[in-house]
C-alpha cells in the first residue's frame, strides 16, 4: 500500500502533535511530507527529527536561521520559513491531505491554496469556516476537494450522518463541556483571570482555544462551522452542555431518531477518522466504559455567556459579519490572556466592534481581509480605551 503523504499546518499545538502520534501508530500507512510551525522553532525541529517529512516551514520569518542550524546535519530535509511558504508547501505534488491545525485567521489562505490543488483537507481550524464559510465551500465543490472535519464535535455528526445522505436532517445537537465556568455566576465571572480560563475540564488544548472554550465563543464559532459543512441552519442546531464530554455531538433526523457518537475525550480519533475515511483503524488508548460514566445534558444560559449569542447573531446576519466576530474574538483573547481585560468586557467589546465595522452581505476575499484587519483595529482601540 503506497503511503498517504500528509502536510500538517501547526504540528507543534495539541492538533498537531497528536496527529503525529496517529501517524506513529500507522508508518505503513502515512508519513508527514511537511510540518509546520508559527514560532515554537525547537519543537518543530524535534519533530522534523523523528519523522523526517521532506520539508519544515516556520512562518516567523526570524526564527528561519535558527531552524537551519537545528537541522544542518538533515539535508534532505528542505527548510523555508514566511507565510507565503507555507500557501505554497501545501500544493507540492506528492502531499496527499492537509491537515490544517494553525489557529485563527492565518488558516484561511493556505486552506484555499490547498483546496484549489486539490488535497483532501482534513479541517481542525475552525476560523476558516467561520471567516469565510461561503467561499471555502463553493472552492470545494469548483475543485472537487473533500473537506474532513477533524473537531471533535463535527467529526461525530459526520459520523452520524454516514450513510444517512437521502435522509433529511431535523436538528443537528451540538455538545459542549461547558469550560470551567459553567457553574459560576456573573458576580464571580467579573474576577476570574486568565489562569482560572485555562484550566478546562476535560480537553487539552492550546491556550487560544482554551479560553475560547470558557466563554462559549468556541461553541458559537462551531455552529457557524456545522452550518457550512452540513447545510443546516443555525435555527436547526441546538447547543447542549454535556460536562462529561462522552457524546461528541447527535444528529436528529426527520423521524425523531437521533445518532450520536460517543468516546472517551481523545482528539487522536477525530484525526484518525479524517485519515482513514471511510476506514476505521485501531488506535491505542483508552476505551469508553458507560458503567463509569453519568451523562447529563443543559441548556446554554445565552445571558451568562454573551459570546455564543453574539456567534448565533453573526451568523444570521451572515455575510462579513462572522469575519467581524472572529477578528474581535482573537484580539480580546489575547487581551484577556495579557490582562488587558476582562472575562466579561470580552464579549462586550465584541459586540461594539460589530457595529462600527462596515457590513458587507456578499463578501469576497479581499472583503474578508480587509474586514479582519479593520475589525482588529476597531477591537484593539476599544479594549485600549
Amino acid at each position: 500500500m503506497k503511503k498517504k503523504q500528509i502536510c500538517i499546518l501547526g504540528s507543534t499545538g495539541s492538533i498537531g502533535t497528536q496527529a503525529l502520534d496517529v501517524i506513529a501508530q500507522h508508518p505503513d500507512r502515512y508519513e508527514a511530507y511537511c510540518l509546520t510551525a508559527n514560532n515554537r522553532v525547537e519543537e518543530l525541529a524535534a519533530q522534523a527529527r523523528k519523522f523526517r517529512p521532506a520539508a519544515v516551514v516556520i512562518a516567523n520569518e526570524t526564527k528561519y536561521e535558527t531552524l537551519c542550524n537545528l537541522l544542518e546535519d538533515l539535508p534532505d530535509i528542505k527548510v523555508y520559513a514566511g507565510k507565503d511558504a507555507i500557501d505554497q508547501i501545501v500544493e507540492a505534488t506528492p502531499i496527499d491531505m492537509v491537515l490544517t491545525a494553525m489557529v485563527g485567521f492565518a488558516g484561511l489562505s493556505p486552506t484555499i491554496h490547498a483546496i484549489k490543488a486539490g488535497k483532501k483537507i482534513c479541517l481542525a481550524n475552525k476560523e476558516t469556516l467561520v471567516v469565510a464559510g461561503e467561499l471555502i465551500c463553493q472552492l470545494a465543490q469548483q475543485y472537487h476537494t473533500p473537506i474532513l472535519p477533524v473537531d471533535s464535535e463535527h467529526s461525530a455528526i459526520f459520523q452520524s450522518i454516514v450513510g444517512e445522505e437521502r435522509n433529511e436532517i431535523d436538528k443537528i445537537l451540538l455538545t459542549c463541556s461547558g469550560g470551567p465556568f459553567r457553574l459560576k455566576d456573573n458576580e464571580q465571572l467579573a474576577s476570574v483571570t486568565a489562569a482560572d480560563a485555562l484550566k478546562h475540564p476535560t480537553w487539552d488544548m492550546g491556550a487560544k482555544i482554551t479560553i475560547d472554550s470558557a466563554s462559549l465563543m468556541n461553541k458559537g464559532f462551531e455552529v457557524i462551522e456545522a452550518k457550512w459543512l452540513f447545510g443546516v441552519e443555525a435555527d436547526r442546531i441546538q447547543v447542549l452542555i454535556h460536562p462529561q464530554s462522552i457524546v461528541h455531538s447527535a444528529v436528529q433526523f426527520v423521524d425523531g431518531s437521533v445518532k450520536a457518537q460517543l468516546g472517551v475525550p481523545d482528539m487522536r480519533m477525530p484525526i484518525q477518522y479524517a485519515f482513514s475515511y471511510p476506514e476505521r483503524l485501531p488506535l491505542q488508548g483508552e476505551r469508553l466504559d458507560l458503567f463509569r460514566h453519568k451523562l447529563e445534558f443543559f441548556e446554554p444560559d445565552m445571558d451568562k455567556f454573551q459570546c455564543l449569542a453574539l456567534a448565533f447573531e453573526s451568523i444570521r446576519k451572515g455575510g462579513n459579519m462572522p469575519c467581524i466576530v472572529n477578528a474581535a474574538n482573537e484580539i480580546v483573547n489575547e487581551g484577556f490572556r495579557k490582562g488587558l481585560c476582562s472575562f466579561l468586557a470580552m464579549a462586550d467589546i465584541i459586540a461594539k466592534t460589530m457595529t462600527r465595522v462596515p457590513f458587507d452581505a456578499q463578501p469576497d476575499y479581499d472583503t474578508y481581509i480587509q474586514t479582519d484587519a479593520e475589525a482588529r483595529r476597531i477591537a484593539a482601540e476599544i479594549m485600549n480605551q
